[in-house]
Order: structure tokens, then sequence, then C-alpha cells
């Protein structure tokens, strides 16, 4: 398989090739379609101007003039009545030309040979050196007929020339090639380094170099494939942390039931204790219930089912509703709760926006202090609808802010840890909110509460 350097250089010099060819053909028309005329004009225009000559100064010698002629670049050919034929000056490469067109030209009529010269050839006009491919023109010399056929002696006028031109093509030519290469060899060079990074990044390893500093396309391709990089290796961080975590949250629980359970295998143990055994295995295996439920609608929300059931619906009353059945949590703590939820029709999941509001009021009484306060409200702005969660709980960081979305992520687990919870709740709300094309924003103070505003369109 040719590599993108030799197919570049192959293709870039094909061009080359074929742009001279089109090139040479456009040209070979436009001479004779233009330039082919108007050449036979004026040589046409020149043997006339030798005939006028010749026969006005009847006292020359012919020969010598037109020997003249012949050494400052012409090519001439005399016929007489007789069929005699002189040449002057450089030979024709064929001397053949009809005994019709001689004789036609010695009973005064002009033979247009540039003109008609055959055009199964490029540019034959110009630079066949034929006989035929000449301008006869009649003349007459102290009373005798002459056919005389003229051309330029092209070998003669541009042998300098061509050597120079021929020179110069060929240098244009070599070094053009030699440009090609070098700057192939540029510019395909960051596209080898970014298919070896992309070998590296496939083998796992995200510490890859590359050159930003171009400022071309090639430089901007750089700069995304390193946030590439930088991105799969923070998606493999949390991969494994994913792991980590339902490990743990599952392995954590299993081993609870199964120590309980061993304890309730002793005859000895007192009915109190048998019931409290029992009760912490239940709550294990709720928590691994809940647990195997959000990772399912994790799962589903991630392969973009079609989940979304959209309707109109009220959803203040629906946030009413959800208060009432929090009334028994929220009074336990002490938590003094504020709402303001208008009757507000909107077009949505009416299940899986219950589960975004469940998850936010469940994590403000969660993380509240005792006597704390938890105010609720929805507004209208615009073409959007705010849905606002002020709590006076313990309260983030600003570094726990970036990541309480990750899944299994739980805010300072030393502060948290008498806390119950999956670690992933916030990831399943945010997966919602971004279904129904909205948007969820965080505001929190260290011991001093957390403020999260879901932003949802209205229609």
């Amino acid at each position: 398989m040719k590599t993108l350097y030799v197919k570049f250089i192959v293709i870039t010099i094909g061009m080359m090739l074929i742009s001279f060819i089109l090139a040479f053909i456009i040209s070979n028309a436009y001479y004779q379609q233009k330039l082919k005329p108007f050449n036979d004009a004026k040589n046409t225009k020149i043997a006339r101007n030798i005939a006028a000559f010749v026969e006005r100064h009847p006292q020359i010698s012919l020969t010598d003039y037109l020997d003249s002629l012949s050494d400052v670049g012409y090519q001439i050919c005399l016929v007489d009545t007789n069929g005699k034929t002189t040449f002057f000056g450089e030979s024709f490469r064929d001397n053949s030309l009809s005994v019709s067109t001689k004789e036609d030209v010695l009973n005064g009529h002009i033979y247009h040979g540039i003109l008609n010269f055959p055009q199964q050839s490029f540019v034959t006009g110009f630079f066949a050196d034929e006989l035929r491919n000449t301008i006869g023109m009649p003349i007459t010399f102290n009373g005798e007929k002459f056919a005389l056929f003229i051309r330029p002696n092209i070998k003669f006028l541009f042998n300098e020339m061509h050597i120079l031109f021929g020179w110069i093509l060929a240098l244009a030519i070599t070094l053009t090639i030699v440009m090609v290469v070098i700057n192939t060899k540029y510019l395909v060079k960051p596209i080898s380094k970014l298919t070896k990074a992309t070998t590296l990044l496939a083998n796992g390893d995200f510490n890859v170099k590359l050159d930003i500093t171009r400022h071309d396309e090639l430089g901007e391709l750089s700069h995304s494939f390193l946030r590439m990089a930088g991105k799969l290796e923070q998606i493999e961080d949390m991969r494994k942390e994913f792991i980590s975590n339902i490990s743990h949250d599952i392995q954590s629980p299993l081993s609870n039931i199964k120590g309980y359970t061993n304890l309730l295998e002793n005859d000895s143990i007192s009915n109190e204790e048998r019931n409290q055994y029992i009760s912490i295995i239940n709550a294990e295996i709720k928590r691994l219930s809940t647990l195997t439920k959000q990772l399912l609608l994790l799962a589903s929300l991630d392969r973009n089912e079609d989940l979304l059931k959209k309707k109109p619906f009220n959803v203040g009353q629906q946030m009413k509703e959800l208060i009432r059945n929090y009334q028994w949590a929220i009074s336990e703590k002490g938590i003094m709760l504020s709402y303001s939820t208008p009757d507000i029709e909107i077009i949505g999941d009416p299940s899986l926006l219950n589960t975004v509001w469940d998850n936010l009021l469940s994590n403000a009484i969660k993380y509240n202090k005792p006597n704390g306060s938890i105010e609720i409200s929805i507004e209208e702005k615009q073409q959007s609808i705010y849905f606002i969660f002020k709590d006076t709980g313990i309260g983030m960081k600003n570094t726990e802010v970036e990541r309480i979305f990750d899944r299994f992520y739980r805010a300072d687990m030393a502060r948290t840890r008498t806390i119950e919870g999956t670690g992933l709740g916030l990831s399943i709300t945010k997966t919602i909110v971004a279904l129904h094309g909205g948007h969820i924003d965080v505001k929190s103070k260290e011991n001093e509460g957390t403020t999260i505003i879901v932003e949802l369109p209205d229609r």
C-alpha cells in the first residue's frame, strides 16, 4: 500500500503532466483557429513584397537576391516554366510538392500552404519543415515566369531560443518536482505523527505529544486531537472509577447480607437481635434494588432508547404532590420548607421529570442541617421555566461541584459517610434534563448551602 507521501507526490506530478497536456492541446487549438491564418497572411504579404521588388528591379541578379533573403532566415524554392527547381537557404525536410500545385502558381495563383497544411499533428503550420508548408507566389522576372515558394526558417530564427526554452522548461520541471517532494514531506510529517499518536492512543497511552505551534488546519487538527486524547483519558479514568465504585457498592451490601445471614443461623441469638438483623438485611436488599434500578435507567438513557413519553402536564401540581410525600422526612429533621409552585403546564415526560424533582428534593433533605431550611420555586422567564431548589445544608467545595454529576461520585465521603446513597441520582438527573433540551446549574458554598437551578424550555 502506497504511503500518503508517495501518493501526494504521484498525484501532484500527474496533475502537472495533465495540465501540461491540456495547455498544449488548448494552445494548438488556438494556433489552428487564430494564429495560423494570421501567420499565413503575414507570410503572403512578405512573398508579395518580394515578387513586387523583383518585378520592379529587372537589373538585379535573381539568384543573388534570393540567396541574400535566405541568409536572413528564409527557406526558398524557385521553379521555372521548365520545371527546374532551385533551393536557397536551409534545405526542406520534405521536398515533395505536386506538379499541379507548381503549375497553378506559375499560372498566376497564390498557394496558401501554411493555411491549408493538414492538421493531424500538433502546431504543424509553424514547425513542419516541408515544401508543402509554404506560401507559393507567382513572379515575373525579365519576362520569364517563376513560382516562388517561401517560408521562415524556424530553426535559423529560434535555434538559440529553443535551446534556452528547453533548459528553462527542464529546470522548471526539475525544481518543481524537488519542491513538491520537500513540501509534501513538510505537509505529511504532522499527519505521520498523528498516525503514531493514534496508535499510542489505541494502545491506551494517553500521554501523546504533537506539534501545536502551527497556525493552519493541521495545527488545529493537532489541537483537536490533544483535546480528544484528554477527554478519552478522563473517560478512561471515569470508567475505572465507575467499575471500582459499582464493585464496592454491590460487594458491600452483599457482604453485609452474608454476614447477618450467618448470624441468623445462630440459635442462641434473641428475637430482638434476630429482628434487627433481618431489618438490616432488608435495608441492604432495598439498597441493592435501588442501585440496580438506577443502573438500568442509566443504561437505557445512555443508549438513547425511546424513553421519553412527552405530554402536557401541570408541573406545579406534580411538585406539590412530591412535597406532600416527603413531608414526614422534612418534619423528622426539623427542616423549614417554603415553596412557590404556581400551576404551570409544560410538555415533557412526567415520570422522568418526577425522578428529577425527587432526586433534588431528597438530596436537599439528606445533606441539610438539622433545623435548616429548603426553598423551592418555579419561575417563568421569556421562553424558559426555571425550577430552583435552595437549601442551607453542608454545601460543597468548588472541586466537588465540578464532579457531582459524575457517576458514583459522592461529595466529601468523610463528611457524608453516614448518609445513604448510590452516587447515581444526579447523573440520572442531568441526563433526563438534557433529554428534555434543558440545562442544570449548581451554586454551592461549603457549610452555607446549595442552590440547584433546572432550566427547561416552556414548550
